[in-house]
């Protein structure tokens, strides 16, 4: 995988540093190897920040933070891989969830409507949450992955060609 091509996409170091959200990390922050691009950190990145896209909670950039430092993956590519899930993408890429649990669960799919009450949350939860768990569960796993090993054999791919350009 060039390393331009995804640095030209990659968010500042200092915004990243200075986000609202994240300062609660302080001087782990500071560690390089958090910032560095390199044929360990981006496949680490990119199956950490796949895994928390798939998290149906909130702040899941701050997961995606706290797992990049656990792991040493380059932290702005694992937080800015979780807005795949965005208010856009969140409904079908849910409901996709949704619908492999129902499968792998063997139930029927339901129907529900949404409504804005803590009785409507309550009743999901018993009713179409263990199938929207499940599925977000193994999608986030399947996801990282796949991702994990497709990087890492881009990035050596394009190591090779160059190699070969070299010569």
């Amino acid at each position: 995988m060039p390393k331009k091509f995804i640095e030209k996409f990659m968010p500042d170091p200092h915004s990243i540093r200075e986000h609202k959200h994240l300062r609660i990390f302080g001087s782990l922050l500071h560690n390089p190897n958090l910032w560095a691009l390199n044929r360990k950190s981006a496949p680490g990145a990119f199956a950490v920040g796949l895994f928390c896209a798939w998290t149906p909670i909130p702040f899941q950039m701050i997961m995606a933070a706290a797992l990049a430092i656990f792991f040493n993956v380059n932290l702005p590519l694992s937080v800015a891989l979780v807005w795949l899930t965005n208010p856009f993408t969140m409904p079908f890429l849910f409901y996709a969830a949704y619908w492999l649990g129902t499968k792998l669960l063997n139930q029927p799919i339901g129907e529900f409507t949404f409504e804005l009450s803590w009785q409507w949350l309550e009743h999901s939860l018993s009713t179409i949450g263990p199938p929207f768990l499940l599925g977000c569960l193994v999608l986030g796993f399947t996801s990282s992955i796949i991702s994990y090993f497709i990087i890492k054999q881009l990035w050596r791919f394009s190591v090779v060609n160059r190699w070969k350009r070299r010569k």
